[in-house]
């Protein structure tokens, strides 16, 4: 049963740090691009990054790039694969629930659209304040 659960979320400190994962079960997602999608109270979810299959291209939104890096660890431990998302320098802007989906078009490169996205984890929340 394919499976996307997200963990590593919590409360920061403004200019902190903290790395999501995405453990992904159920499918060999290393053969399908992820993304990692956020939604802030009363906004639009919003696209922060995404890596293609096999690590072949990564994409970030403006307002992440030099701050934000997503990587892949397709070593399959016990049946997963995990995505992560090692956000530095992190604003208060930067307060959301964070998403990771897949994109289940075998090799298709990453975009930064939700509508790509086939199957979505739970969530975690990152709040970044003082």
């Amino acid at each position: 049963q394919l499976q996307l659960v997200e963990s590593g979320g919590g409360l920061v400190q403004p200019g902190g740090s903290l790395r999501l994962s995405c453990a992904a079960s159920g499918f060999t997602s290393d053969y399908y691009a992820i993304g990692w999608f956020r939604r802030a109270p009363g906004k639009e979810r919003e696209g922060v990054s995404c890596i293609s299959s096999r690590g072949g291209s990564t994409s970030y939104a403006d307002s992440v790039k030099g701050r934000f890096t997503i990587s892949r660890d397709s070593t399959n431990h016990n049946g997963k694969n995990t995505v992560y998302l090692q956000m530095n320098s992190l604003k208060p802007e930067d307060t959301a629930v964070y998403y990771c989906a897949v994109d289940l078009n075998l090799y298709r490169p990453c975009e930064l659209w939700a509508k790509t996205y086939d199957y979505w984890g739970q969530g975690t929340q990152v709040t970044v304040s003082s």
